[in-house]
């Protein structure tokens, strides 16, 4: 590398390592690897010809050359590193589990799978001329590969010994470097991105590093045509929706400083002008950019890699770190004001190839893992108050939901954008009606199964105490539900429904019992086998956990959503975002309140929402590791399954919120209007 400069201190320490590791990568592509067994030799020619092309780019981030490439070098680039982890070419590569096992042996096959895997996620550090990562990784695929080189000595524990010590060595630079970026707005490349690249010309989308594919093209093509009215329309939305949440729930955004916000690729345009926007409220922003497009069966086959190396020490090691990190941080972390997030919708529903091949966590691994999650939860609410950070969240389509993309994007806007006075309204007759329930019993209809019964908190004090919230359009964009913490004992029942989108897998005929507010059993029909079903969904809704708690019941009013995706037929392509708006749902896992019980909020009339807690949330006072799962995803009904909600107060007197699919409560007719247009 001519170019020596340092043009950051981090990479101090480094240079000499770099070079040295450099020479032997060349070695072994020049001399094809020959020195190994020839069964091995296309790996590690291929990874070794991947670190040179991420130490070219490196030398080009420190020169500083990378503002000026072009378009067609971008994709050049772009299809360079990130050709094998898309389809079709994923079939046949090394970060396929199943073809990596094929190929070099069950006793090698996915460990080296999982190397590859790590390597792609080195990128974006390369672009930004950050060398320590490419450093540390190709001096472990060096002595990967010196292993190869003596047969005699060579076997799988010694490889996943290895890759053990390479993580737990270097889980200072690893956990330091996550907290570092949520927190410290100083030095992000992508702000220099999105605030000074020239976004009409489409070069910029490959300089962060991440996959870029039609949809991020498109969508920024799209957004650049757009009026400045709207764009700013589209910006003033999200971040008014993210003041809106601390002044609503009595929280001071002048004691924050930073705000975390996380787009797609392509927004750009958006982003800039919230940032304008962040900057008048005095926030500085921390930017996570991510790619659409990337490869999800590739995500999916390695998200449970670190079962390589997650044993108890590891765990201790690495939460022992954090405890350092964060103690660090204890100056800047309260000036976190939490995230604002641009969801995305319109790809086709995900629904996993499972492979035998894919690493997967043992038993132990996964209670391991529950522990470590909700270990680094709770440093993070220690060091950054749950009571004092908001967020908001706002979600728009992308072009490959279809050919009337530009109408769904304008009817997206005009529903993120509605009077969220006029549901306020309508909300607080439906609360009027919840607040006089011991129980709500809810049924479906049209071959849904649902028959759940969902006990209520009691009011001490109705004319000054509510057990729902009026959801407008703040932090949860767009407006349009009411909601509560359910009481676990006495909730029970099936909850059904035929087709549900959750965490970006599709569930097909999704089935969860409950029993005093804990599931008890669950089943779908993504696989033959009923052993794969029950495991799809403890892997990917529960988490690992036996079972989870009900942490919310909540009934959805934007019937204006639920129409516009019937009228586009895109209901299987929404988010949970706008989803759980068009239904009733039932969130498993914590409550909406986790980790921010205690501090008292109010709906716009007054009352106070005093349903925040739980029996299993109040174990936070004895025992904070029992209190939280680290999880809530929300699983809706649609107007067409739902029969009826109804509210049966103690006296056994019964009142409907909605009969046959439609809103009955004096006040609330105009929710009907858009179910009835259809």
């Amino acid at each position: 590398m001519e170019n020596k400069e340092i043009h950051n201190s981090i990479n101090e320490g480094y240079w000499e390592r770099l070079e040295l590791v450099m020479e032997r990568l060349e070695e072994i592509r020049e001399e094809h690897a020959e020195s190994i067994d020839s069964s091995y030799q296309d790996y590690f020619v291929q990874m070794a010809d991947l670190l040179l092309a991420l130490y070219s780019v490196t030398h080009a981030a420190v020169a500083g050359k990378l503002s000026a490439m072009s378009k067609e070098e971008g994709i050049r680039l772009n299809r360079r590193l990130f050709l094998d982890v898309q389809e079709p070419d994923y079939e046949d590569s090394y970060a396929n589990p199943a073809y990596a096992v094929s190929v070099l042996g069950e006793e090698y096959g996915a460990l080296l799978c999982a190397v590859d895997a790590r390597l792609h996620g080195i990128y974006p550090y390369c672009m930004e001329g950050d060398i320590r990562f490419l450093c540390i990784y190709a001096e472990l695929f060096v002595e990967l590969f010196n292993c190869f080189e003596n047969p005699e000595e060579l076997n799988g524990k010694e490889l996943q010994h290895i890759l053990y010590s390479f993580m737990h060595d270097y889980t200072e630079i690893f956990n330091e470097e996550v907290v570092t970026k949520l927190l410290d707005p100083e030095g992000d490349r992508a702000v220099d991105i999105v605030m000074e690249a020239d976004l009409s010309e489409p070069s910029y989308l490959y300089r962060y590093g991440l996959c870029v594919g039609e949809d991020e093209r498109k969508t920024a093509a799209f957004l650049q045509k757009l009026p400045q009215q709207e764009v700013q329309s589209m910006a003033d939305a999200f971040t008014e929706g993210y003041r809106i949440g601390f002044a609503a729930n009595g929280k001071d955004i002048s004691l924050k400083s930073v705000v975390e916000i996380r787009y797609p690729m392509g927004f750009e345009r958006m982003i800039r002008a919230a940032v304008f926007n962040f900057d008048k409220m005095g926030l500085k922003p921390v930017l996570k950019p991510f790619s659409v497009t990337l490869n999800r069966q590739y995500v999916y086959d390695h998200k449970e890699d670190d079962a390589l190396w997650l044993d108890k020490a590891f765990v201790e090691r690495s939460l022992e770190v954090d405890r350092l990190v964060w103690e660090k941080q204890k100056r800047q972390a309260p000036l976190y004001g939490g995230p604002a997030v641009i969801d995305v919708f319109g790809q086709e529903p995900f629904a996993p190839q499972q492979k035998k091949e894919r690493i997967r966590y043992s038993q132990k691994q996964q209670k391991l893992s529950v522990h470590l999650r909700s270990e680094k939860s709770s440093l993070i609410n220690r060091y950054i108050h749950g009571e004092e950070r908001s967020f908001t969240i706002i979600a728009f389509p992308l072009p490959s939901i279809g050919e009337k993309f530009a109408d769904i994007f304008e009817e997206t806007l005009r529903i993120n954008t509605l009077d969220y006075t006029l549901y306020r309204d309508m909300q607080q007759k439906i609360i009027e009606v919840l607040d006089t329930a011991d129980r709500v019993h809810i049924t479906g209809k049209n071959g849904n199964s649902t028959d759940l019964y969902v006990k209520i908190y009691p009011l001490a004090d109705p004319g000054k105490e509510t057990a729902f919230e009026n959801c407008v359009a703040d932090v949860n964009i767009p407006v349009g539900e009411v909601f509560t913490t359910p009481v676990l004992k006495g909730t029970t029942g099936t909850l059904f429904v035929s087709q549900v989108y959750l965490n970006d897998l599709r569930f097909e005929n999704l089935k969860m019992e409950f029993s005093d507010g804990k599931v008890v059993r669950y089943t779908c029909t993504n696989f033959e086998s009923e052993e794969e079903n029950r495991r799809y969904i403890e892997d990917n809704v529960l988490f690992h956990h036996k079972t989870l708690p009900m942490g919310e019941f909540a009934i959805g009013t934007n019937t204006m959503a639920y129409r516009m995706a019937r009228k586009y037929e895109i209901a299987d392509k929404l988010p949970i975002l706008i989803a759980e708006k068009t239904g009733p749902h039932f969130a498993v896992g914590d409550t909406c309140y986790t980790y921010d019980e205690d501090h008292m909020t109010y709906n716009p009339d007054g009352r106070a929402i005093v349903a925040r807690d739980n029996e299993i949330s109040l174990l936070r006072k004895t025992d904070v590791s029992a209190a939280y799962f680290n999880c809530h995803t929300d699983i809706t009904i649609p107007y067409d399954e739902l029969d009826r909600i109804t509210v049966i107060r103690k006296d056994g007197t019964t009142e409907d919120i909605i009969a046959n699919g439609r809103f009955v409560v004096l006040g609330t007719e105009l929710l009907n209007e858009p179910l009835d247009a259809q």
